[in-house]
């Protein structure tokens, strides 16, 4: 494997309004032995987690539905996006994070958290490495209606679907959501439901 030469020559903030986006300048050494210099745009948001609740009993899981601006500009008429929870690390670690998302934005309070694995998920401009979790929930563990945070401007509605339904729903194109596509059918693998 060619492990590249990378030598970053240049960085500028283009953005700093939301999250950070670079104009990066860098050679980079080829496989021939050549040198290039490059540039790239590289957006950095943090990282973040995300996690599919799951009922074994009913056969249900948890997701939320939410607007999304970057959907709604490239052609989802609704803006509407079918997600698992999922949040910004803020400086936490990302089982606490993702325990604190739960409440936040589906309104049960989950203790145990399985992590199942981490993944870049557009690596070809955004910076963020997303650590993904499963977790079982009942009835008991709802606390709040959740529904995120109105300081943070989130309008958040909290679905309990049967596993079925949400797998079918990959297939009409109701989830869209990669993150969630993802979890789906690790679930389906592991046939945990």
């Amino acid at each position: 494997m060619h492990t590249p030469n990378i030598n970053i020559l240049k960085t500028e903030i283009l953005s700093d309004n939301w999250y950070t986006l670079n104009k990066v300048t860098y050679s980079i050494a080829k496989k021939d032995g050549t040198t290039e210099t490059q540039s790239r745009e590289a957006y950095d948001r943090g990282n973040g987690a995300v996690i599919l609740l799951y009922n074994k009993v009913a056969g249900t899981l948890i997701l939320t539905r939410q607007f999304r601006l970057p959907t709604f500009i490239n052609g989802n008429t609704t803006g509407m996006l079918i997600e698992a929870c999922a949040g910004l690390l803020d400086n936490d670690n990302p089982e606490e994070c993702i325990k604190r998302e739960t409440e936040e934005e589906t309104g049960y309070k989950i203790s145990k958290v399985e992590k199942v694995f981490e993944a870049y998920m557009s690596p070809g401009s955004v910076t963020e490495i997303l650590h993904f979790f499963m977790a079982e929930y009942s009835a008991e563990m709802k606390i709040t209606d959740g529904g995120g945070l109105e300081e943070e401007g989130e309008n958040i509605e909290v679905l309990e679907l049967p596993f079925d339904q949400a797998l079918s729903m990959i297939d009409t194109g109701e989830i869209m959501d990669a993150k969630t596509i993802m979890l789906l059918q690790h679930l389906r693998i592991k046939s945990i439901l």
